[in-house]
């Protein structure tokens, strides 16, 4: 067989995408079987990576936004020689394989984002635009470009479609992410058929208005076309580029090509054969001739390309061995060596100082003095900087080419806002976090659910975080909020009850690296709580007992978060007057408290002491788990009201009395 021609390339992905989805009798050939030639010459002859190592730090980062075509994906990795065998692809969508239905970035080798909710992959990659740039900002020298990748995004109609995509466009040509390429797949078909009766915007337009450099439309399986498409976006070096590629999603089969039945579901057996033979593909089912491989895998240029960098990083290290030694760290997700302590002395001063003050505020010096230790951390907030206290003294903002920028003004826009976060988490390098009122975590909630999917090492930070913020009224109170994000696998969600349970909580936010954590804080003032060494230490398991019965066994249990804390221990200190023995038991972090071990978590809630009684301004049914049946939860059963908070918290039960009563009622059962 003679050197195979670009279209035999491309049609190895057709064909392992059509094969995997039949064999699975599930999944997306359309998409893969249309954007196979833009995918061959991409990766080809331009994306830098190494197969051998998928997490070469200056690797370029290839996103796959329409992640339903996730076969697509699939299908480079194993024909680039990445640790995906073909029958991995021949188990795609079935259980425990590394194929999964859309892409997830902690299964397979090469995937850096996890995508499949349409928008959000091309959000994440608008992240991994930032973050390279931000890096090269700080560590680059003149002579030497040790950060120095591209981010490469396909992304179909639906993406467009997505209201997060209008985010994502509109801060990244206000950020000038040069390296950043989107190849938007315009193939006019969606799930529902053409997409004429319900799309027709002229998105390149819509992208140039945002400051993108826009390209085509040009024919997405000319690979000459796509070739000098590609090379004309290299050359644009201040603004992301978006090119337009006119593509027939289902290309190659002929009944199918050009029409919704090839987008999400498999071709059928004999379509897939019909197809082989008007793309003179001679080969059975999932098997690719050895020159097809070779065609793919051009002679370990990945691990040339890494050679080449660590000369180039090596020679950096030795001119500049504190930028090199602090960049290696970073890349490693690794922390300074001195944090840890610092932050725990932190923690133990703000215990003596005992400052009355709200957890934003609290969580604003915390900030102020964690940044100092970390260069690494990348705040941001949805235009509501002075409202959520995220801006710090020395914070230095994204706009333009300030080498310590750690700030970035997302605007209005909560969900692109996450999504982007995910991104920089993803890439590397830093830990990053966002912010706004805990209400509009509504609008972020799926890029927060995908921040766990993902195990990312992302911060939501909230404030505002209940009735307690007052006048604004009932669609800026949160009500639900705090059980929803509770119940996302893998987020911990925090609610501190002072200054210390504050900084404790960013510590261990900083300091997590299997996942994202929401910290969630107050706009009025907090008293601060008494606690000793052992209930700094109870902060860091979720929850613990603040303050122990006296006279005997407890009759009955506070729970509280937050700014019911200072509730609870007013209603505790009345029962004790009262002849009742009262714990009460802190809990910032249900999420943590819950993957404590048994014999702990008994002990901080007894099973013999069923007289409980939680206390949260938030929805009363998530409390039941630890309450019981026999137990009682004071909080939220509506909205809340437009008033003074100092009126609100009396209004709606939030009182001392209240408990006390409350706590009565339980122990007479």
């Amino acid at each position: 067989m003679p050197a195979p021609t670009r279209r035999q390339l491309a049609n190895a992905i057709r064909f392992l995408a059509a094969d995997a989805v039949q064999a699975a009798n599930s999944g997306h050939p359309g998409m893969p079987m249309g954007m196979a030639d833009i995918a061959e010459v991409l990766w080809n002859d331009y994306l830098s990576h190494n197969p051998n190592n998928p997490k070469w730090f200056n690797r370029d980062r290839f996103v796959l936004s329409n992640g339903h075509g996730s076969m697509l994906q699939y299908a480079l990795l194993h024909l680039t020689g990445y640790d995906l065998p073909l029958e991995e692809l021949k188990n795609f969508r079935q259980l425990h394989s590394r194929t999964p239905g859309h892409p997830e970035s902690h299964l397979t080798p090469g995937i850096e984002t996890t995508t499949g909710p349409l928008g959000q992959g091309f959000a994440n990659a608008v992240g991994f635009a930032l973050a390279e740039k931000l890096l090269a900002q700080r560590y680059n020298r003149p002579e030497y470009s040790v950060v120095d990748h591209r981010t490469w995004v396909f992304m179909g109609d639906g993406c467009m479609m997505e209201g997060i995509s209008h985010e994502a466009a509109s801060l990244a040509g206000t950020l000038g992410l040069g390296k950043l390429v989107a190849f938007w797949d315009d193939n006019k078909i969606s799930i529902d058929g053409e997409t004429e009766g319900w799309f027709t915007d002229d998105t390149p337009a819509r992208f140039a208005a945002y400051g993108w450099h826009t390209i085509g439309p040009i024919d997405g399986h000319d690979p000459d076309r796509i070739k000098a498409a590609i090379e004309e976006a290299l050359a644009i070096t201040d603004r992301p580029t978006l090119i337009a590629c006119k593509t027939t999603i289902g290309f190659g089969s002929p009944n199918k090509a050009g029409k919704e039945s090839s987008h999400g579901s498999a071709l059928g057996k004999e379509e897939v054969e019909a197809t082989r033979k008007a793309l003179d593909w001679p080969y059975p089912a999932f098997e690719i001739p050895q020159e097809i491989y070779d065609g793919w895998r051009a002679g370990g240029a990945g691990s040339l390309r890494q050679a080449e960098w660590e000369q180039l990083f090596d020679k950096y290290a030795r001119q500049l061995p504190a930028q090199a030694t602090e960049l290696i760290r970073r890349s490693h997700h690794e922390l300074p060596e001195d944090f840890v302590q610092a932050a725990d002395a932190y923690v133990a001063r703000l215990q003596a100082e005992s400052p009355e003050i709200a957890s934003r505020k609290a969580s604003q010096q915390t900030i102020e003095t964690f940044a100092a230790l970390l260069p690494e951390l990348l705040g941001g907030s949805a235009d509501l900087a002075p409202s959520n206290l995220t801006l710090w003294k020395n914070a230095k903002t994204a706009v333009g080419d300030d080498p310590g920028a750690n700030y970035v003004h997302y605007g209005v826009r909560e969900f692109g806002m996450s999504a982007i976060v995910n991104g920089v988490a993803q890439h590397g390098g830093f830990i990053p976090f966002d912010a706004t009122f805990l209400t509009f975590s509504d609008y972020a909630r799926n890029a927060v659910r995908m921040s766990a999917l993902m195990r990312s090492h992302a911060i939501h930070v909230y404030t505002h975080d209940s009735i307690g913020l007052g006048e604004d009224g009932p669609t800026h109170q949160p009500v639900e909020h705090l059980a929803s994000l509770r119940l996302i696998p893998g987020n911990d969600v925090w609610r501190p009850c002072d200054a210390v349970e504050t900084a404790a909580c960013w510590k261990a936010a900083v300091t997590r690296t299997d996942g994202p954590s929401c910290l969630v804080f107050s706009r009025q003032n907090l008293k601060p709580q008494p606690r000793d060494k052992a209930g700094i230490d109870g902060i860091y398991r979720g929850g613990y007992v603040l303050a122990e019965a006296e006279g005997g066994t407890a009759k009955v249990i506070l729970i509280a978060t937050g700014s019911e804390v200072g509730i609870a221990s007013q209603a505790r200190e009345k029962l004790q007057a009262a002849g009742i023995p009262t714990r009460l038991v802190s809990m910032p972090s249900t999420d943590v408290f819950d993957r404590q071990d048994l014999g702990y978590r008994e002990s901080v809630l007894p099973p013999s002491i069923r007289a409980r009684v939680a206390v949260e301004a938030a929805s009363t049914d998530f409390w039941f788990k630890y309450v019981g049946l026999d137990g009682t939860v004071v909080g939220m059963t509506t909205f809340g009201e437009s008033a003074p908070a100092e009126q609100l918290f009396p209004y709606f039960g939030f009182t001392a009395d209240h408990v006390v009563e409350a706590a009565q009622s339980v122990i007479r059962g």
